[in-house]
């Protein structure tokens, strides 16, 4: 063959394969399950695909080359894959993930049944164990701050111990619960948000407005519900350890086992040490808290028949804790010369859920806990003993449009202290028992495929305070494409008080308590109003708009007095009403480049009025806002996440009309930034900068630190503190002036290990 008749042979076979058509097959999955109407397109033609029921597509007629796959669907990642053809041996397989699930999580705590996000006619925000990923805390107490209308308030400048403000509300008015179960309450709320094992949350659940209704007292301002991961998707085995540079140790373990062909468990340890001593703003008290804690967590669930429920669970924590004067130590615990604050606390708590071998869905759910303290304020001792004890049985029926849910409960709670709140007549001692049965109906009715009402009530009797109603009433509607959701609720709470459990400014700081009367218990109406509102561009990029306006009215409110008597916490309910209004706004946004953003900002206001006089609640903000602002860097698997929140002034309490301290608390921000490195499926590292701008209180906040004792402060017959040359303001010994933490800029560095 001459070389020009083999040149064309070349050319012509060239040209040929060049212009020959092929075909690329594939399948789209989610979550490894086959996704429809995905888009597939290959980028710089006109030529693409739809994936079928199955997930798979075929595009014909494609000339040979190299080509970038497009796969898109409203709602997921965009994924780009890049094949040659017709060197492509296999069918091609994409999986794209979720921008945003939100709508479809599965919640509880709206309605105490499993239900979609979409579908609970009770707004719930969900926080997936991810969200916290982005600023690690020792504890979820602190890992609150950056949700929008939850602000972890802390209560003491010594002891640092604080509880849960929900859009204004103090402590008290939120309850705690683990798997829906109330075992975080009374003497245990302030410490109950520390040592959960972090590594074995799956999400947490906020409902805002009150829940009385489905779980009784303490949640009138509302409520969080931790729910810890299934067995059966928990991984192997998960550990999570940082240090600060203030020289914090904290370290997360969990580990899940299996027991034969029916029975998994989750074990997970959580260790917390600070045992270094700052002074920074040279008030001769330690900023920080010293605290040594362990906490064990182990839970069993069970396979059944017909996929009963069947889940135990058990908690045990072990904490010493101090702070006060830099020179204190264990020798003078409880003695007039150096002050400190030491709290030594053991908590255990088992809880679990049984659903019944009968026909319908019939569970049993129990929860069991005791917390002893052995505590000293300066030479003033505390020692208390609590036990708690709740069980509750449900059952549910879907009928038709009615889904019924019938339930009753019982809690027991027993309560002793060494101080006057269980004495009688002063002299014998008498432990609080109280007896709290109840029953709750609640059914939610169908309008239509878009329309829901649910209406509940129930009825409780309290050993000590006689019958009490909590009615609510909930209405949602949903647009025909399920991107705007508008829901409308009605509920009534009440509350019952126990200060000392509640209140640890009645011991720190040596202040006396005074009830001014039979304390009644507390009633509030609340009315809610959310819309949620998702955009999903055409770019598969994500918006989100979560919306609620609030309105909650008291009577009865119990109101702690701190400034009538520097000396005194005078208790009374009020003599007229309290109000808690305002407006929130969440903001999520995902964009298909891996960058993201979730903030929020609350506006309201929280006022007593008594008298014709209306007043500012103490240390409430009347704005706050939150951010959590991220983007990945998917090439190399590094991503950045900058978090923080911003409150404005709260009235802050003072000590008398003399005292020099600043009525208000100054505009104020706590920022922190974080940088992630991923290796492979199991490895991350993790540092960054806590609390960048290194704001703390003013270093005056705890009146006379130079004399915790009093030793230099005169006071007349009632009380009150005398003007002297030595004291000119008339201040008393009081660590309760603060508004923010204590501790300022320092860095951290963590590593995290995930055995799927």
């Amino acid at each position: 063959m001459s070389k020009v008749a083999l040149l064309f042979l070349c050319t012509f076979l060239y040209i040929g394969e060049s212009i020959a058509q092929h075909s690329l097959e594939g399948q789209v999955l989610v979550n490894s399950q086959p996704l429809e109407f995905a888009n597939v397109m290959l980028k710089g033609t006109t030529k693409g695909a739809v994936t079928d029921s199955l997930g798979f597509f075929r595009i014909n007629d494609i000339p040979s080359g190299t080509y970038q796959i497009q796969v898109s669907r409203i709602g997921f990642l965009t994924e780009s894959v890049q094949v040659k053809i017709p060197d492509i041996k296999t069918k091609l397989t994409v999986e794209l993930k979720e921008l945003d699930s939100s709508l479809d999580e599965v919640v509880v705590s709206g309605t105490m049944q499993e239900v979609s996000k979409l579908d609970s006619p009770v707004p719930v925000e969900v926080y997936k164990a991810a969200f916290f990923k982005a600023n690690p805390t020792p504890s979820l107490f602190e890992s609150l701050q950056n949700v929008n209308g939850v602000r972890p308030q802390i209560n003491c400048n010594v002891c640092n111990t604080g509880d849960i403000h929900i859009n204004g509300l103090e402590g008290p008015y939120t309850m705690i619960l683990i798997d829906g179960m109330p075992i975080v309450s009374g003497l245990a709320t302030v410490y109950g948000l520390t040592g959960i094992p972090q590594s074995l949350i799956d999400r947490i659940e906020v409902v805002k407005g009150p829940a009385s209704t489905l779980y009784g007292s303490e949640a009138v301002g509302g409520l969080i519900n931790v729910i810890t991961k299934r067995t059966e998707v928990a991984p192997v085995l998960a550990a999570d350890a940082f240090v600060s540079g203030w020289g914090e140790v904290n370290a997360d373990l969990g580990v899940k086992s299996t027991f034969g062909k029916s029975i998994q468990s989750l074990t997970g340890v959580s260790l917390f040490w600070y045992d270094n001593p700052i002074d920074n703003n040279g008030d001769g008290f330690t900023d920080l808290t010293l605290q040594k804690r362990v906490s064990l967590f182990q839970k069993f669930q069970v396979q059944r028949k017909a996929g009963r429920v069947f889940t135990m669970a058990g908690r045990y924590v072990n904490e010493n804790r101090w702070g006060g004067q830099m020179e204190w130590t264990e020798a003078d615990r409880g003695g007039d010369q150096i002050y400190g604050e030491s709290i030594r606390t053991r908590r255990w708590e088992a809880f679990g859920t049984y659903q019944l071998p009968v026909k319908g869905i019939v569970n049993f759910q129990y929860s069991i806990n005791g917390h002893k303290q052995d505590s000293y304020y300066g030479d003033i001792p505390y020692f208390a003993d609590q036990k708690i004890a709740f069980g509750q049985l449900t059952w549910m029926k879907e009928a038709g449009k009615n889904n019924l849910l019938l339930g009753a409960a019982y809690r027991y709670t027993f309560y002793d202290d060494n101080t006057p709140a269980t004495a009688n007549n002063g002299t014998e001692n008498s432990p609080s028992k109280i007896h709290l049965p109840g029953v709750f109906a609640q059914n939610e009715f169908k309008i239509s495929p878009n329309q829901s009402i649910l209406a509940g009530i129930r009825y409780d009797y309290n050993s000590l305070h006689g019958n009490i109603f909590s009615p609510r009433l909930n209405y949602k509607l949903v647009s025909e494409d399920k991107s705007t959701v508008f829901r409308f609720s009605l509920g009534n709470g009440f509350r019952v008080a126990n200060v000392f459990t509640e209140d640890h400014a009645a011991l720190t700081g040596a202040r006396e308590v005074v009830f001014a009367e039979e304390l009644a218990p507390e009633r509030s109406w609340n009315t809610n109003l959310n819309l949620v509102k998702k955009i999903y561009s055409d770019r598969g990029n994500y918006f989100g708009f979560d919306a609620s306006v609030f309105y909650t009215y008291f009577t009865n409110r119990i109101v702690p007095d701190y400034e009538s008597n520097p000396n005194q916490i005078i208790y009374a309910n009020l003599d007229g009403s309290a109000v808690s209004k305002g407006i929130s706004l969440n903001f999520d946004a995902a964009w298909n480049s891996g960058f993201k953003v979730l903030a929020g900002a609350t506006l309201m206001d929280v006022s007593l009025e008594e008298e014709g006089q209306k007043v500012r609640q103490l240390l409430t903000e009347r704005f706050s806002g939150v951010w959590t602002i991220g983007y990945e860097f998917q090439e190399i698997g590094l991503s950045v996440d900058y978090t923080g929140n911003v409150y404005s002034p709260m009235r802050l309490p003072l000590l008398g009309e003399l005292d020099d301290r600043a009525e208000y608390s100054p505009w104020w921000s706590i920022q922190n930034i974080q940088l992630t490195k991923s290796f492979g499926n199991k490895w991350e590292i993790y540092g960054g900068v806590k609390n960048l701008l290194n704001f703390t209180p003013p270093a005056n906040s705890i009146a006379r630190a130079f004399d915790p004792f009093d030793k230099g402060v005169e006071f007349d017959q009632s009380g009150q503190v005398i003007p002297t040359p030595e004291n000119p303001n008339a201040l008393t010994f009081d660590p309760t002036y603060v508004f923010a933490p204590n501790q300022g800029i320092r860095g951290f560095f963590g590593v995290r290990y995930t055995l799927l």
